[in-house]
């Protein structure tokens, strides 16, 4: 059974524009192109440390054609990276950080269901260590109101 969600999903318009888009992603995340896998964001709470983006899981995806052919499946990776994006995007404004947020681990994470082409996958933050140099975030994976993964990474200012 999974956990309760770091927040409900239901106190938040899921309809309205993002907070942040990609263009607006793009001024403190450096991946681009295929490796861009966060759209948008649509809400953060500061003093909450919480946020919520997704990702839109396109037909056009790069790992479309080879993770799985004639059933594509996101790979579990590239949730993990969507994850990560986030994190460091949001620690990156709430703390005004400068420079590089690099990736620096995964301290565990359970995949519970697949992520298929058509989705939303809606990833859910919390910021539960930040120093300087290095912060730790607890992300949820939800799609169509189940949780598809759960995991807890970590960044580093360099």
């Amino acid at each position: 059974m999974p956990p309760p969600l770091l927040f409900d999903l239901s106190l938040i318009d899921l309809t309205k524009e993002p907070v942040f888009d990609r263009e607006a992603i793009s001024r403190l995340n450096p991946q681009r192109f295929e490796m861009q896998q966060l759209d948008g964001v649509l809400w953060y709470d500061k003093e909450k440390l919480l946020s919520l983006g997704y990702k839109d899981v396109t037909e056009d995806e790069f790992w479309i054609r080879g993770h799985i052919p004639g059933r594509p499946l996101m790979p579990a990776v590239i949730m993990v990276e969507a994850a990560a994006q986030l994190s460091s995007f949001i620690v990156k404004h709430i703390y005004k950080l400068e420079g590089f947020v690099g990736f620096a681990s995964i301290e565990k994470a359970k995949f519970r269901s697949i992520v298929e082409p058509g989705s939303r996958l809606y990833l859910l933050c919390l910021i539960t260590k930040f120093r300087r140099r290095k912060y730790t975030c607890s992300i949820q994976g939800v799609v169509d109101g189940n949780m598809v993964f759960e995991t807890v990474v970590s960044g580093l200012n360099l």
